[in-house]
């Protein structure tokens, strides 16, 4: 009873390249607020941030390659994974930039305090990983 369910249902959902261009677009877009909010606000307090911690400040800029144009490129389905790839690497230095404190905390409704920054990296090498799929402007499937 129940491996017929599961067959009829499976049948029914089987759309690996739909969910892939739900993945890119959840992602994606909801990486452009942080982008946008960035080009609004300015880059002032990352720029000050990394020289605190003895970086040089110019590479705060590359805050809009990774919540812009990597995020739009991931929407759209073009150069999906090398996009992906630093999406995820973006949010990887931003959690190590100021979200470490967190590591080791539990949110009020028991969370962990880092998990919103986890479930972006992840889904980031998760796109890296599967591609784009068929719709996207990639001449490739993956």
């Amino acid at each position: 009873m129940l491996n017929k369910f599961n067959d009829i249902f499976s049948r029914y959902t089987n759309h690996p390249d739909f969910g892939k261009l739900l993945l890119r677009l959840t992602f994606g877009i909801l990486m452009l607020f942080h982008g946008v909010a960035k080009v609004n606000h300015g880059v002032d307090w990352i720029y000050s941030l990394l020289e605190t911690k003895g970086l040089p400040g110019f590479i705060a800029y590359g805050v809009f390659i990774g919540e812009i144009i990597a995020p739009i490129l991931i929407i759209i389905g073009y150069l999906t994974r090398p996009a992906a790839m630093v999406y995820a690497v973006n949010i990887i230095v931003a959690t190590l930039l100021v979200g470490m404190g967190k590591f080791f905390t539990l949110t009020q409704v028991g969370a962990w305090g880092l998990e919103t920054e986890t479930i972006y990296i992840l889904g980031g090498f998760c796109i890296m990983f599967l591609g784009a799929g068929k719709y996207s402007l990639s001449d490739k499937t993956s």
